[in-house]
């Protein structure tokens, strides 16, 4: 399987010190959709910067490119225009714990 990157940004900086509470539900559909890709050993990793304007990244296992994109934009936070995502052929060198 191939592994894949996208990079998300939030559209507003706000979003992650004071969310509209459709911004906050769009966050935890987003996080539950990862759990269910780490469950389905499908993600590698995720997580997010701790800066005032964060980005947050999603590594993850697809075949193909479109089988990527389609798992990119169907983020909850992306279809639901809370973040941006821009997609990126990845491959993890090294990692801890493996």
């Amino acid at each position: 399987m191939n592994q894949w990157l996208y990079l998300l940004r939030p559209v507003r900086p706000e979003l992650a010190t004071n969310p509209t509470p459709e911004e906050a539900a769009a966050v935890e559909r987003h996080f539950r959709r990862l759990q269910s890709m780490l469950a389905e050993g499908r993600l590698i990793l995720a997580g997010r910067t701790l800066e005032d304007f964060p980005f947050g990244i999603v590594v993850f296992g697809a075949e193909t490119e479109d089988e990527a994109r389609a798992i990119m934009e169907g983020d909850p936070a992306v279809q639901e225009g809370v973040m941006t995502a821009t997609l990126h052929p990845y491959r993890v060198a090294l990692m801890r714990g493996t």
